[in-house]
């Protein structure tokens, strides 16, 4: 069985193809700047990592570039898309609509595009990478893996922040979560690192360090607390983020920022 895993963000899309018969990665890579004039895609095929230039204007023409590099030319690992048997997609904010990864149907789609003004650099990114894969291969199962998912366990007192209600149902503000793919498999590796069979009655703090990074507290394999909010600015310090910042002090910033030149 071999599955494509494509992770389309604002301006670039990760990919790997996968034999799960045995759970190795057959070839992976990623374009880079779509939309600029100097786009480009990376392959890795093995062990050797290759850069090629090519005009990829907007998502849909990535994905394409995608396929057409795993089935033609000199890095091609299949005859032909039909070999395929299934493509996963990181989906970024399923909002509170979606707990768990999903098999995609219109309906899916449909509430997916209602929480794109909670992502909106890289939902509509999202879509278009499962467009472009159901217009070539419109029979082909696609399932989705949001980002937000594994926090959607968090009690009320932990999700909500301390505003008027309405902001909440009216709105949807509230802490949401990020990097769930990672938090749950980090969660469920600990367990078996430590021979530990069931997730019952373990606490355990997991770490997404990187570029962007969070903590998650998760007890009885299940998240408690997060450190990301509405948006991945919550929590912790990151590369080009703040993290938790006094609100005060953005007000005071700007004041500020004016006076000097006025």
């Amino acid at each position: 069985m071999k599955i494509l895993v494509l992770n389309c963000g604002s301006s670039s899309i990760k990919y790997a193809l996968y034999n799960m018969d045995d759970k190795s990665v057959i070839t992976s890579g990623g374009i880079e700047k779509i939309g600029l004039p100097d786009s480009f895609i990376n392959v890795k095929l093995n062990g050797k990592k290759t850069k090629i230039d090519a005009p990829v204007p907007e998502h849909t023409a990535g994905v394409q570039l995608i396929f057409k590099v795993l089935t033609e030319g000199e890095f091609a690992v299949m005859k032909d898309l039909h070999e395929l048997d299934a493509v996963g997609h990181r989906m970024v904010h399923g909002g509170e609509k979606f707990s768990e990864s999903v098999l995609i149907t219109d309906q899916v789609m449909k509430d997916f595009s209602a929480c794109n003004d909670l992502a909106p650099l890289h939902n509509p990114a999202n879509i278009k990478g499962v467009n472009a894969v159901k217009a070539l291969l419109p029979e082909i199962p696609q399932v989705g893996v949001f980002d937000t998912a594994f926090h959607q366990t968090m009690p009320d007192y932990a999700y909500m922040y301390a505003v008027p209600y309405e902001l909440y149902t009216k709105y949807g503000v509230r802490r949401y979560g990020f990097h769930g793919t990672s938090h749950r498999y980090v969660s469920a590796r600990v367990l078996e690192y430590l021979g530990i069979e069931k997730a019952e009655g373990t606490k355990i703090i997991t770490c997404h360090i990187g570029n962007g990074a969070s903590i998650a507290a998760v007890k009885d394999g299940k998240v408690v607390d997060t450190s990301m909010g509405l948006t991945p600015l919550e929590g912790l310090i990151m590369g080009t983020r703040s993290g938790d910042i006094d609100a005060g002090a953005v007000t005071f910033i700007l004041l500020s920022h004016q006076e000097v030149y006025r």
